[in-house]
């Protein structure tokens, strides 16, 4: 928590009062971190980037996050975000709706069957049978901007090697 003194004058001198103000730094910073959410399904491979207070995922057509598959409930899970201490946030993945009322058959989080899970990088989901999704959390500074093309340069213009010499 940041804290910020505001005094009444522009010299505050040691018996002038203060006004304390606390001011939440998350709401000021861009997050240094990235979420997404890499879905495998009847339809294929989706990857969907996070960044919403609360995601449905099922096979309903209404779903924010929708499965294709018939081994999935229509309302299968949900996504809440999470703040922490931080400032940054997580996700944490509850099974079925947040009235309570669960999916068929569960969610499965790296092998454990479980009824809600704090969201860690590369946690694996399993809603069903051929229906998974892997959660990433990625550092903004670490995100890999190299391409894996090895034709993938910047050329440079002959003429721009002359007018730097100049």
């Amino acid at each position: 928590m940041l804290e910020t003194i505001i005094s009444q004058s522009p010299q505050p001198s040691p018996n002038t009062p203060r006004i304390g103000i606390s001011i939440n730094s998350s709401e000021h910073l861009e997050p240094n971190e990235v979420h997404w959410l890499v879905v495998e399904d009847d339809k294929g491979r989706r990857e969907l980037p996070l960044g919403g207070e609360l995601y449905s995922i099922g096979r309903d057509s209404d779903a924010d996050i929708r499965l294709f598959s018939m081994f999935v409930s229509r309302r299968h899970a949900t996504l809440v975000r999470r703040y922490r201490e931080d400032g940054n946030y997580a996700y944490q993945i509850v099974d079925g709706d947040l009235e309570g009322n669960p999916s068929s058959n569960g969610i499965s989080i790296n092998g454990r069957k479980l009824q809600s899970h704090s969201l860690k990088h590369k946690d694996k989901i399993v809603f069903g049978s051929g229906v998974t999704a892997t959660y990433y959390l990625l550092k903004r500074d670490e995100r890999k901007t190299d391409s894996g093309d090895p034709f993938d340069i910047t050329l440079i213009d002959p003429g721009m090697i002359d007018d730097l010499e100049e």
